[in-house]
């Protein structure tokens, strides 16, 4: 099984509630697990976070751990990319961010607040359009 096929599953794992998933082929088998990351109870609502695991059968030896955490709506509203019209977006495609960085400004009601990123990390996805509506704990941002 090649590695792009391997890469493919990780990020369908990542994407879904399956909990595990056992492909077999060529003579070659790949399970790989979803398994929860503790998170502590006050950033549980807005971010999400999972260790997938691939294990290869033959003498089963670990292949990959890849870590990574999806921040989430806190509340349903407009979500905006830039602090202000015409700065440029906070959260960009690769970009290295802090805890507490600030990634998009979801506004509700007229209040604008400022998501915070809950971890340090690489951005590798972000999952809203500018001036979206999102509902409570919809995927804003995934961090690596």
């Amino acid at each position: 099984m090649d590695l792009d096929k391997i890469k493919a599953l990780l990020d369908y794992m990542g994407r879904s509630r399956v909990q595990e998933m056992r492909v077999t082929q060529d003579g070659t088998t790949v399970v790989i697990r979803n398994a929860p990351v503790h998170v502590p109870a006050s950033m549980s609502s807005t971010m999400e976070s999972t260790g997938t695991a691939v294990a290869l059968d033959a003498g089963v030896k670990e292949a990959a751990v890849e870590t990574k955490t999806i921040v989430r709506a806190p509340a349903p509203g407009i979500v905006h990319q830039a602090a202000s019209p015409g700065a440029p977006a906070l959260a960009q495609v690769g970009a290295q961010v802090e805890a507490g960085y600030g990634l998009c400004v979801l506004e509700a009601m007229k209040v604008f607040t400022t998501v915070p990123a809950p971890l340090s990390g690489a951005i590798k996805r972000v999952f809203f359009e500018d001036g979206a509506e999102v509902a409570a704990g919809d995927p804003l941002v995934e961090i690596c």
